[in-house]
């Protein structure tokens, strides 16, 4: 039975100095979150007086206002916080700030030493949130009068070592609980009203009830996220967007949510319309401002969202975690893993919603934030959705003059392919301009086969993760062999040149071979080439070898920036060829086969982006020009 003495003194005992150790050190790791826990136990008292006044109670003081109220003494280091919620009586006072320096503490410490989880499971509690206090304060003064009309006020006093104790309080003391703190000297900063005001924004802004530092109200901005999402103005969401973000624009999408199962949570997030680190000040700057009943427990909380999310804005309230977890535990909460999946699935939907019902929209939103959501391609969880959601340029979509360039998802891709097509291709390239150059391409457009345009690196990733889209293999175009593009019929006008006579073609492997020769080892092969129709030679990958881009990207990692060994095609309907095998068919040892072997390796390396040191091409193609630019002088004449 707790002691009824109206003036005693208890001594802690020596496991309860440990455990206020514990508390003050281990736990609590920023002094100013014993703010945050003393106006969160007023909330949970005038919480529970709200309640047993809505059933009917009798109440001492009934015409008392709900509020709490803090006043800081910065000459004399004293803190002052005051609500007029529940109240407690004597044998409360002892059940609520006695309960550590009770038994069940020793049982407590040993759950602690078996695992260091348990500290986080009794935060929440009042005795051990108002003990937090301890960090700043030199002593505390507790006063409290009962909810009860004829209960007496108590008063409880400790400097957080020794000993503490209850006596009687004043007899004209109101209903609630009024706290007087007096800070040690290195904490004099907590009786500075402005600092006081902001922690309270920082932590415990939503707080349902008004607080007062002096005589301004701090916590002015309502917990939208807690109403709902029927009775909320896009003007109030805005406002709160603004407050949230410091972004002066409407956000480009609001997504509202309430959960009761499986477990009870309520969120309110945005997604910004441009980025909100335009420079890269803060690429670490990611997450959602994580509260437990309108507590802030951590701001940017990266573990409620997926990386490639990192761009919605927003906070999450529970009631199922405890008020005082720690960034360790909350990576391996059940809890918080069951909100993250249901928060992400709701951003998904949310999403592709958006890009079905207005496509434009989306292409916007793409723009702006496509380089984050393609980090997505490490996410197996959500690939499915991630794939429906990704979006690029294609061959078959050419912008307009002074407008991006229209977005393709794979869907779309779907539902262009010609019949029997098996594969969705794509190519990567450094820009839009450089691909529809590309010879790899030619045959691409002959068929009238649509080629997706990968124009970042982080692209080849994207399609290696998908790798398939409604039973069609994500292939790049340099892989695609020739002989199964056949089956296509060509659908471009034929402007192919005369076949080549049989002699000529009996002198082509010639050809080829003379130019292996003259290259050596900077090549694998030369071959006649079936897939270009308009340049003189392209370069392809042996078989077996990864697309071109992400060969690119595995030599950038290396740090390898030798050109690659690769074949060699020869196009024999080009007019160069066709010049080149009639010099060789001449004078197989004309020198000027040397110099146009050498000039089509370089120009197909210069195309495909290998090309390090130009300085021998253009030497070349001056010495080309001089020749050329002489005989058609003379041919002037």
């Amino acid at each position: 039975m707790p002691d009824k003495n109206p003036g005693s003194t208890h001594e802690f005992k020596a496991e309860i100095r440990q455990l206020l150790e514990i508390i003050t050190h281990s736990i609590y790791t920023n002094r100013e979150i014993f703010l945050r826990e003393l106006v969160s136990n007023a909330s949970d008292a005038l919480d529970k007086l709200r309640f047993e006044t809505g059933r009917g109670t009798a109440v001492a003081n009934p015409e008392l206002p709900l509020e709490i109220r803090i006043t800081a003494d910065k000459e004399a280091g004293i803190l002052t916080i005051v609500d007029t919620g529940l109240g407690m009586t004597h044998d409360e006072l002892i059940e609520n700030i006695g309960t550590i320096a009770r038994s069940g503490s020793a049982e407590f410490l040993k759950q602690l030493a078996d695992n260091k989880d348990a500290a986080s499971g009794i935060i929440g509690r009042f005795g051990v949130g108002f003990y937090s206090v301890f960090m700043v304060a030199k002593s505390v003064v507790l006063t409290t009068k009962s909810l009860l009309p004829d209960a007496p006020a108590v008063r409880w006093e400790s400097d957080g070592s020794g000993s503490y104790a209850i006596e009687s309080g004043p007899e004209d003391a109101v209903r609630g609980t009024r706290i007087e703190i007096h800070l040690k000297d290195e904490a004099k900063e907590f009786a500075d009203p402005e600092r006081i005001k902001t922690i309270i924004r920082k932590h415990s802004n939503f707080i349902s009830f008004p607080i007062f530092v002096g005589e301004e109200k701090v916590n002015t901005v309502p917990a939208l996220w807690r109403e709902s999402k029927f009775s909320v103005t896009p003007e109030q969401y805005k406002e709160f967007y603004e407050f949230l973000t410091f972004d002066t624009e409407e956000p480009l999408l609001t997504i509202h949510v309430s959960v009761d199962a499986p477990v009870q949570f309520n969120a309110l997030l945005f997604i910004p319309k441009t980025p909100m680190d335009l420079f890269g000040m803060r690429p670490e700057a990611r997450g959602l401002d994580l509260y437990v009943r309108r507590v802030l427990i951590q701001h940017e909380t990266k573990d409620l969202l997926p990386e490639f999310l990192g761009f919605v804005r927003g906070v999450v309230d529970t009631e199922d975690l405890p008020l005082n977890i720690s960034r360790e535990t909350l990576q391996e909460n059940r809890v918080l893993r069951k909100i993250a999946s249901t928060i992400t699935k709701q951003v998904l939907d949310r999403l592709g919603q958006m890009a079905k019902d207005d496509a434009e929209k989306y292409a916007d939103f793409w723009r702006e934030h496509g380089r984050v959501m393609k980090l997505g391609y490490g996410d197996y969880l959500h690939r499915e959705a991630f794939a429906e959601l990704v979006r690029f340029e294609s061959s078959a979509l050419p912008p307009e003059p002074g407008k991006p360039a229209p977005l393709a998802s794979l869907a779309d891709y779907v539902t262009r392919a010609t019949s029997g097509q098996k594969n969705v291709y794509f190519l990567s390239g450094p820009s839009r301009a450089a691909l529809d150059l590309s010879p790899t391409l030619e045959i691409f457009r002959d068929k009238g086969l649509e080629v997706l345009y990968l124009l970042e690196p982080i692209d080849e990733f994207v399609m290696e993760s998908v790798r398939a889209y409604k039973e069609l293999t994500l292939t790049s175009a340099d892989r695609a062999a020739p002989g199964d593009l056949a089956a296509f019929e060509s659908v471009a006008a034929s402007d192919a040149p005369a076949p080549l006579s049989t002699e000529q073609q009996a002198a082509l492997p010639g050809l080829t071979a003379a130019v292996k020769a003259v290259l050596g080892d900077r090549v694998a092969d030369v071959r006649v080439s079936e897939r270009l129709r308009k340049s003189p030679s392209c370069l392809v990958g042996p078989d077996g070898d990864p697309s071109a881009g992400m060969q690119k990207i595995m030599r950038m990692l290396a740090k390898d920036e030798t050109p690659p060994k690769k074949i060699l095609e020869l196009n024999p309907d080009h007019p160069l060829l066709r010049n080149l095998l009639r010099i060789h068919q001449a004078s197989p040892d004309d020198p000027f086969l040397a110099t146009a072997a050498n000039q089509l390796l370089d120009a197909a390396l210069l195309l495909d982006g290998y090309l390090t040191d130009p300085h021998q091409m253009v030497d070349r193609v001056t010495s080309i020009l001089t020749d050329a630019s002489g005989w058609y002088a003379d041919l002037k004449k």
